[in-house]
């Protein structure tokens, strides 16, 4: 008998006790930023990693009271590196005056690029949330391992979210830092050109492949069993691409007919994301063979096959 496919359930719980570092795993404290926001839930949350020596993953937004509090909580350490799981603002633009003021290297997954070139008149809708300029002192690659203070951390390239998107697994712990790959609160954003859903879907294999289970995310709450959620958002993923291919099928031709189809009754304040999820689950399926996008002047019109 086949198994039912697993519940998605997303925790909307989470106090982040902003400001305030909190230990979240042995050797690992997090500072959550005071950028709460429909894209960023709660708010960024920084990680310092170590104990007496110390990595700083995702620094996040360019905010005083951020950099404050993470300074407090860092002390006298030395920080050996700072880390990025990706180049999105929220997570990056306090990384080059922290770099400064720590006298600490960016070690992240090389510049924001986009999944695949834009097309003729395409508009990257993430252009301005991306960090274009910031430029590691070294790029990581799947499967580097990082070294501290008696810690050690393996880098999992997770492209998806966007081109640069990288976890890091705590070796010998149960411990992924998923950033924004895996969250609690709410599946993740994808849109292209930015992000790729074939690439994200892909990733989520990757990490289900991997030997972690609990999942420190850089939005919202840990996730106890981090595996059975990824199984359960790569299934929502999947039952998503079936609804937008009923909806084809129904007579939705357009990005945002299909949306309407797909999200009926979603407030106007998601519907931006919403179609940018669609178009990316869209050209995911056009990959695949499974529908037919015509391009033009009025945008694009979405065929079955």
């Amino acid at each position: 008998m086949a198994q039912p496919a697993p519940q998605l359930v997303f925790d909307k719980g989470f106090d982040p006790q902003t400001g305030t570092p909190v230990a979240a795993a042995p050797g690992v404290t997090r500072v959550t930023a005071p950028n709460a926001g429909p894209y960023t839930f709660t708010g960024t949350n920084s990680f310092l990693i170590g104990n007496e020596r110390l990595f700083l993953l995702d620094p996040g937004p360019d905010d005083a009271r951020h950099a404050e509090a993470l300074l407090a909580a860092i002390g006298a350490r030395p920080v050996e590196a700072i880390l990025l799981t990706h180049t999105h603002r929220d997570h990056s633009s306090l990384a080059a005056s922290m770099a400064q003021r720590l006298r600490a290297p960016l070690w992240f997954g090389g510049p924001h690029r986009l999944s695949r070139p834009a097309r003729r008149g395409e508009i990257n809708a993430v252009d301005s949330a991306s960090d274009w300029a910031l430029k590691p002192d070294q790029t990581l690659v799947d499967g580097k391992r990082l070294a501290i203070d008696g810690i050690e951390l393996k880098v999992i390239a997770t492209p998806g979210h966007c081109a640069n998107h990288l976890a890091f697994g705590l070796v010998g712990t149960d411990v992924l830092f998923s950033g924004d790959h895996v969250m609690g609160w709410n599946s993740t954003l994808v849109s292209v050109p930015d992000g790729s859903m074939s690439d994200y879907l892909a990733s989520l294999d990757r990490v289900l492949a991997a030997p972690y289970r609990l999942y420190l995310p850089a939005h919202g709450g840990p996730i106890a069993d981090g595996l059975a959620y990824a199984r359960a958002l790569k299934a929502h993923r999947y039952a998503r691409n079936g609804q937008i291919l009923e909806a084809v099928r129904a007579g939705a031709h357009s990005i945002g007919a299909i949306t309407r189809k797909v999200y009926p009754g979603l407030a106007l304040k998601l519907l931006p994301a919403a179609r940018m999820t669609v178009g990316a689950h869209v050209e995911h399926l056009e990959e695949r063979g499974m529908l037919r996008v015509s391009r033009g002047l009025w945008g694009r019109r979405v065929e079955s096959v």
